[in-house]
């Protein structure tokens, strides 16, 4: 299965690629879009689609995962990452990719065991568990392919449970 993780976000919204196979994961890309602040909106949302739509063409995943927004006391801010939201799920739709997301707290837990980890904490073990030289950088990225071994990981788990 190979699986595209997002960290959606207009200002920079990270992105990261894993293929599972029998259990392994391995990464494949990440990295991360920034849009300049000072740009129209429309036209950083649509760096941001153009930006997911040619991963999706390039890499053929099986699902595109996104983190579900944090909503905190920035209104701003949760309005902002949901539109930057509403742009990877429609490049991916117009591809035909299915789109699944998750709360931070999840992807957290599964990516280090404790739903409450620190950003740090989970780029080391994104680190660890994909067997990279170094941490993947920026934290977007990171918190991208964390989100890609979530949904990785996500049906042998289910099965697991039954």
């Amino acid at each position: 299965m190979k699986v595209i993780g997002i960290d959606p976000g207009t200002a920079n919204c990270g992105y990261g690629i894993v293929h599972e196979s029998g259990g392994r994961l391995r990464a494949i890309g990440h990295g991360s879009w920034s849009t300049p602040a000072g740009e129209r909106l429309e036209l950083r949302l649509r760096m941001i689609f153009e930006g997911v739509a040619a991963l999706v063409e390039e890499h053929a995943p099986d699902a595109v995962a996104l983190e579900e927004s944090f909503v905190g006391v920035d209104a701003r801010t949760a309005l902002s990452v949901g539109q930057a939201r509403g742009a990877v799920l429609v490049a991916a739709a117009l591809q035909g990719v299915e789109c699944t997301e998750y709360a931070p707290a999840r992807v957290k837990q599964a990516v280090c065991g404790y739903g409450r980890a620190e950003k740090a904490q989970v780029q080391r073990m994104v680190k660890a568990i994909l067997g990279l030289q170094a941490l993947p950088t920026p934290n977007h990225a990171s918190d991208a392919l964390a989100v890609a071994i979530c949904h990785a990981l996500a049906p042998p788990l289910l099965k697991m449970v039954g």
